[in-house]
């Protein structure tokens, strides 16, 4: 945002809560992240920042996946209605359904490792380190264990008490490219950093329910999406075959890596997969087909030092997404829980 809510007329206030889509009661405790800061624990709680990266560490050292959960994790709660650790909450005042409920965030990973992160807080640093600050760390350390440099991470925000999965209308894969373009927009966001953002593809991996129309049931005209790579297409159906070949549950558990190439380092090899047909998401794929990102993705692509900077820069940018500072908010004892008031 550009400007602070408070001080913006009852009429404006209302269009930007419907645009943002987040709840108005909460709009105008948003901000831009003016009140982050590096280092805002250093007295607060000194150790906060090393508690985060020792157990991640060793979450990841059990699974080496789990990189891609945490950026997953933090993205999923910026995008929505800020980071503001609402996709953590289990209940709110409200009983309606709450955002880790939606269809979009289906399989989160990473909860039990934020869980023990706040514990370890707590004890030493009682209802000092916000869940929304935590989630940040824990992204910082996710990128940096997939083997981008650490930055560092500009911190001090609060914890939401509202989460509604009614909220959460993340893009699909299938989501035409100009909505995608207009998401991002919509929240601050450049469609140059979504594209160096989306090379957080770079890990990870995705359930064949996600893609596997682009193998056997693209269109009315053609079985398999022609932007496919076809040798990468054939790999791709001995790893997902076709849709109702395999018992529901063999189904559902069938997962397939974003990249062939490096799946567990975060890289730029991500571009290249694009301009080679091997995306596994059509979202992906309509980077490199799109005049609009295009140039980005063959950019990207030819420099990874480039790609890294940005990638970094967006991230940080991201976690300053309608954040909650100041008095506003609060810091939860338990993250899956908003405080008694």
């Amino acid at each position: 945002m550009e400007m602070s809510l408070a001080t913006i007329i009852f009429t404006f206030t209302f269009t930007f809560c419907t645009i943002f889509i987040i709840p108005c009661s909460e709009a105008a405790e948003k901000g831009q992240g003016n009140g982050l800061h590096v280092g805002f624990y250093g007295l607060r709680c000194p150790n906060a920042e090393q508690i985060v990266a020792d157990v991640v560490s060793k979450a990841v050292e059990a699974d080496q996946k789990l990189p891609a959960a945490f950026i997953r994790l933090f993205s999923h709660d910026c995008f929505v209605k800020g980071c503001d650790a609402s996709i953590l909450l289990d209940s709110t005042p409200s009983h309606e359904p709450v955002e880790i409920q939606s269809p979009a965030n289906v399989g989160m990973r990473g909860l039990e490792v934020i869980d023990e992160i706040k514990a370890r807080l707590e004890a030493e640093c009682p209802e000092t380190v916000s869940c929304a600050d935590i989630l940040a760390f824990a992204a910082r350390e996710a990128v940096a264990l997939a083997g981008l440099p650490r930055h560092k991470v500009p911190a001090g925000r609060r914890d939401s008490r509202t989460s509604r999965a009614t909220d959460v209308t993340l893009p699909a894969p299938a989501t035409p490219l100009n909505e995608i373009i207009e998401y991002f927009s919509r929240r601050g966001m450049t469609s140059d950093e979504m594209v160096v953002l989306s090379g957080a593809h770079s890990i990870g991996a995705v359930h064949c329910s996600f893609f596997d129309y682009r193998l056997y049931n693209y269109d009315q005209t053609q079985a398999q999406d022609p932007a496919l790579d076809r040798f990468y297409a054939a790999n791709l159906s001995q790893q997902c075959p076709a849709p109702n070949t395999l018992p529901e549950a063999e189904a559902k558990n069938r997962v397939v890596d974003f990249d062939p190439i490096t799946p567990l380092v975060l890289d730029n090899q991500y571009y290249a997969n694009l301009m080679q047909g091997k995306a596994l998401l059509q979202s992906d794929q309509a980077l490199v087909t799109d005049p609009r990102t295009k140039a980005m993705v063959i950019s990207m692509a030819a420099s990874a030092d480039s790609w890294t900077q940005r990638f970094v820069r967006a991230m940080i940018k991201m976690g300053r997404i309608n954040v909650l500072t100041g008095e506003n908010g609060e810091i939860r004892k338990n993250c899956r829980a908003f405080n008694p008031l």
